[in-house]
């Protein structure tokens, strides 16, 4: 049965481009389909998520990654009695805006385009589903619901402050009332990527045997899980033992989220969507005894995976790839492919050539950003993170 408060397609703001909508479609169905077709989400099966694409055929890419947020999300919602298409949506498009090489291109990104406005994911998710995915014949980007684009603007919260420049621009032209808290479904969208990367960084650190069982075990809430297992299950397999744990985990996240969310719901007493909008906090999220166990196990991830010395040597080489393509396509915009040539004949200075070179480079995969390195700019670097060592 669904709440009222969930977001109702019949309610929908519509789109920028009005259009007649599908005889058998919801218009967030509708949406999410249009995200799971776009370029730039196929994209995103060759783009880092921690490990470079490239490093092994089991770890997580920004593609799995955001299939695994979008079946977090439909449950969540669905236990909640939301909207699980638009919690879908917003889930399949969260990491559009993601350049290659995952947070250390963004980290790049920003750093070179700093004197241009800066750089921001979230918010070149939006521009590319507003702009740059120009496949229909009516209209640039894919034309979606005022709801889909609220939740990725502000599925982290209120934007406040100076606005990205991509959001700046689009707001000029489409209210996303960015000062407000986003839907129950986007906040339900930005939960489930907490749980998928909580879990699946510990699997993938795991398998590249960056930290072991045994030390894994020593953390809070996965020390239950495992004495949980092996009380069920004594002397079981060394991988399935840990897939168990790590299982139980998983649920133990969702679970709490789903629980809390009930607590606060029920508190409040919403009526509409709009009443979760003007709540004033953050609805949707983990209780405070198992956020306060997630800050220790994020610890030793960011200690023993993120900057791991084989993490941090990949980090410097792929760095240096970013920084040596945008200076080289800001002198050279003629080495940008065809399609990009007429946005380029009508920049008027070095800003708005600045984020066009932004927005080719951040489209790039992992593996076309190394041979384009290769190609134009040709070193030994390339080649080191191409044929880098397989940790798999």
């Amino acid at each position: 049965m669904r709440a009222s408060f969930a977001s109702d397609p019949a309610a929908t703001r519509g789109r920028l481009m009005p259009e007649e909508e599908s005889t058998f479609r919801s218009c967030f169905q509708r949406d999410r389909d249009r995200i799971i077709h776009a370029s730039a989400f196929r994209r995103l099966k060759h783009k880092t998520q921690v490990f470079i694409e490239h490093e092994g055929d089991y770890y997580r890419t920004r593609l799995t990654h955001s299939i695994e947020v979008a079946q977090v999300a439909r449950t969540i919602s669905g236990a909640l009695g939301l909207n699980a298409e638009l919690t879908e949506a917003v889930a399949l498009a969260h990491d559009l805006g993601h350049p290659p090489f995952g947070h250390t291109g963004e980290d790049a990104l920003q750093a070179l385009m700093a004197p241009y406005g800066g750089f921001d994911h979230n918010a070149q998710a939006i521009r590319i589903v507003t702009d740059l995915e120009r496949h229909y014949a009516e209209f640039d980007g894919l034309n979606l619901t005022w709801e889909t684009l609220e939740g990725l603007a502000k599925h982290n919260g209120p934007v406040t402050g100076a606005l990205p420049w991509a959001l700046e621009v689009y707001g000029r032209k489409h209210d996303l009332e960015l000062g407000t808290y986003a839907s129950a479904e986007a906040q339900v969208a930005a939960i489930a990527d907490d749980v998928a990367y909580n879990h699946h960084d510990l699997h993938d650190g795991l398998r590249a045997e960056l930290f072991s069982t045994d030390e894994l075990a020593e953390l809070p809430i996965l020390d239950r899980n495992f004495a949980e297992v092996d009380r069920l299950y004594p002397g079981l397999n060394y991988y399935r033992r840990r897939h168990e744990a790590l299982r139980r985990f998983f649920g133990v996240l969702v679970e709490d989220v789903i629980n809390f969310a009930r607590i606060r719901l029920d508190e409040m007493q919403p009526q509409t969507a709009t009443d979760i909008r003007m709540a004033g906090r953050t609805l949707i999220r983990f209780s405070d005894p198992v956020f306060e166990d997630l800050k220790v196990i994020r610890a030793f991830l960011f200690e023993r995976m993120y900057r791991a010395p084989s993490v941090v040597i990949m980090r410097k080489q792929v760095t240096q790839m970013v920084e040596d393509l945008f200076p080289y396509f800001m002198a050279h915009p003629d080495q940008l492919p065809k399609q990009w040539r007429k946005d380029v004949d009508d920049v008027d200075g070095d800003t708005a050539l600045a984020r066009i070179v932004s927005d080719y480079i951040s489209g790039m995969t992992d593996r076309f950003a190394i041979q384009e390195h290769d190609r134009l700019i040709g070193n030994d670097l390339s080649a080191s993170v191409a044929f880098g060592s397989n940790p798999a």
